[in-house]
């Protein structure tokens, strides 16, 4: 992304033709007929259709359902719910920019700055889930279409913006966990490598992408990447630019878990839920932890209440 601050708009173009390239190839591989928001792959699509989010059910439980809306607001590209009940203490940030394919944008990076800003202080806090409010896709990177209207002086510190939150979510003291449920593309997959766990359905795209539209990844990729994976391997995906699925993913360590995808496009979400509610008893300093300390010197079964 860096390389990228002293391009031109015409070498722009060129960017955002190529990454439009790997998106369209990772749509045709997921089978005839799908396409993204505003996809090249097919005619657009009017935002009615395409302006779509999941809306939790009552209480935050695990079987959501879509909602649809005319128009998008800016407040909306980035949804975060305080889940209750036997889901307190689970915070999901779900990231809803379907007209532009999930991409940074300077909104949407502010509004993850101040979000996880709050996070990072808030004690009620246990685990924080990240996740895409639109089927089909994670995040695809920076939004390269805003970018080309910024000023040369703009660009540089949009993008150590992008890297910066991408290092505040890495820095939480709580346990993070990437739901990836489509497609991970540059800056996408450096966002969810930021986050302590990453799990997956099988038919997600994951990949550094920058290196095939001659730039390199900018948001901490190469450093997460070779922690992740280890430093040669590292060094294949990004030289080669090559795209993952779920299945491959796990095989090289990428992903903790790969899901069958289900029939809301939501099954990396749902294994999140369970990863975090499986947290929730363990996090340090909690009454639930005085009560499973106590219930042992006991010599009971805890009877734990997600305080």
């Amino acid at each position: 992304m860096a390389a990228a601050a002293a391009a031109a708009p015409g070498a722009l173009g060129t960017l955002q033709a190529g990454r439009a390239r790997l998106v369209a190839a990772c749509c045709a591989r997921l089978g005839p007929g799908w396409r993204l928001p505003g996809s090249v792959t097919g005619p657009r699509v009017a935002p009615a259709v395409w302006a779509r989010g999941w809306t939790p059910a009552a209480g935050g439980g695990s079987a959501p359902r879509r909602g649809y809306s005319s128009e998008v607001k800016t407040e909306d590209e980035l949804r975060v719910r305080y889940l209750e009940e036997e889901n307190r203490g689970i915070v999901v940030l779900g990231i809803n920019r379907a007209y532009a394919k999930n991409t940074f944008s300077k909104s949407l990076v502010k509004m993850l700055s101040k979000a996880v800003d709050a996070l990072k202080s808030d004690k009620k806090v246990r685990t924080i889930i990240v996740r895409s409010e639109v089927p089909g896709i994670f995040c695809a990177g920076a939004d390269l279409k805003e970018r080309v209207k910024m000023n040369p002086s703009e660009v540089g510190p949009f993008v150590s913006k992008i890297r910066a939150v991408i290092d505040e979510i890495a820095n939480l003291p709580v346990p993070t966990i990437a739901a990836i449920d489509g497609l991970a593309l540059g800056g996408g997959l450096e966002l969810a490598l930021a986050c302590d766990i990453r799990v997956a359905a099988s038919s997600a795209k994951m990949g550094l992408v920058e290196t095939k539209l001659a730039i390199i990844p900018g948001g901490g990729g190469t450093q997460r990447l070779p922690r992740a994976i280890g430093m040669s391997l590292a060094k294949e995906l990004i030289f080669s630019a090559r795209v993952l699925d779920g299945q491959e993913a796990k095989a090289v360590g990428l992903i903790s878990h790969v899901l069958e995808q289900n029939q809301e496009g939501d099954a990396a979400y749902r294994k999140a839920l369970d990863l975090a509610r499986e947290f929730l008893p363990q996090t340090i300093p909690t009454k639930d932890r005085l009560e499973g300390l106590l219930a042992f010197k006991e010599k009971r079964p805890p009877r734990y209440k997600g305080e």
